[in-house]
């Protein structure tokens, strides 16, 4: 399966998967198992971009250019997905304080801290001395991502904003980013690459981050939260009542989806499938899109639509998650509830740290 989510590098899209949490939000009002909460169901497109706490490493080359040397990195167990805190006892928090730190490298051994499963490991490496005199770690790495992705919900109470329906994580590794700051901005979508069985399709979508629309405060693994400081994609919306995950079955729906300029429309789908217990563990619903008009636009479900509000009986259930790569006009879905619970997850943590 892919994740349904498309990015777009400074306004023209490639596809990126990620994933991060912290909050500063007073939610006490939010309770995912009350009926009566009330939510903005949004359906429309941002862009997103994300700094990691840490840098990620992506990816370890098995040997040194061409010289055939086996990467300091690999020969120091540092893996792919880990994070890099520290080198050399210095604290790092970008790409570029990495680069300042082998600057002052000069062969010997150092110390390298990173997180691994969220534990920290200590590592020792010895830098690989290049044609040029300068030192190398070894490592391919990535400090922040950005491309487009759809809200899911709006509480007009608290300004908190959900989207994705999944996490941020790193396309290569895996792993769900460490989030340090992120933003979202108004965007809309130009072009769609249509899905077809084992293809799955995509939108194309610009972006532009001086208009921010609000702050990424927390990426779980069933959507990233935040605030909303400009509530424009709400305007002229109301708030409809949330449903609990045991409230959700099978039968008819619909979806709220952005698949081209800034248009938001409700298209008809079919919850083929409600998953209970330990099925239910990173989905709560299969879905199945029915509408004629969406399958001639997208072929169903495509990258991009993840986060895309569902609602079923006049509740917002939950969001599109993922598309089926064999069969794009099916995918998973998890529920509003589940969402609102990682959110809340968010201010706990925060709140102990």
């Amino acid at each position: 399966m892919e994740r349904g989510y498309m990015s777009a590098k400074k306004f023209k899209s490639g596809i990126i998967s990620f994933s991060m949490c912290l909050i500063i939000l007073s939610l006490a009002s939010i309770n995912a198992q009350a009926v009566e909460k009330q939510l903005i169901p949004l359906g429309g497109t941002v862009g997103i971009s994300l700094s990691s706490e840490g840098v990620v490493v992506v990816g370890i080359p098995d040997k040194m250019r061409d010289e055939g040397d086996e990467s300091p990195a690999k020969a120091a167990g540092i893996r792919a997905g880990d994070i890099i805190k520290e080198i050399d006892s210095k604290k790092i928090e970008s790409k570029e304080d990495v680069k300042e730190v082998t600057k002052s490298l000069d062969g010997s051994p150092v110390s390298i801290e990173v997180l691994r499963n969220k534990q920290p490991h200590k590592l020792t490496l010895t830098p690989y001395k290049c044609e040029d005199g300068t030192f190398e770690l070894g490592v391919w790495m990535r400090d922040g991502i950005a491309g487009i992705g759809t809200m899911t919900f709006y509480d007009p109470q608290t300004g908190l904003f959900g989207a994705l329906g999944h996490s941020i994580s790193d396309s290569e590794s895996g792993v769900i980013v460490p989030l340090k700051d992120g933003i979202i901005a108004k965007a809309s979508v130009q072009d769609v690459i249509k899905g077809k069985p084992g293809v799955p399709g995509q939108l194309s979508g610009d972006f532009d981050f001086s208009d921010v629309l609000g702050k990424v405060t927390c990426n779980a693994g069933c959507g990233i939260f935040g605030i909303l400081e400009q509530a424009d994609l709400a305007k002229g919306k109301e708030p409809i009542p949330i449903a609990a995950a045991d409230e959700i079955r099978t039968g008819p729906a619909g979806i709220l989806a952005n698949v081209s300029g800034s248009d938001i429309r409700e298209y008809k789908i079919e919850i083929s499938r409600v998953y209970t217990g330990a099925e239910a563990a990173d989905r709560n619903m299969m879905i199945t899109v029915t509408d004629p008009a969406l399958i001639e636009k997208t072929g169903g479900i495509v990258q991009g639509m993840s986060g895309s509000p569902i609602i079923q009986d006049g509740k917002l259930v939950g969001a599109i998650t993922h598309v089926l790569i064999n069969d794009p006009a099916r995918g998973f879905a998890v529920s509003v509830e589940k969402m609102l619970n990682a959110a809340l997850e968010g201010v706990d943590r925060k709140a102990a740290a």
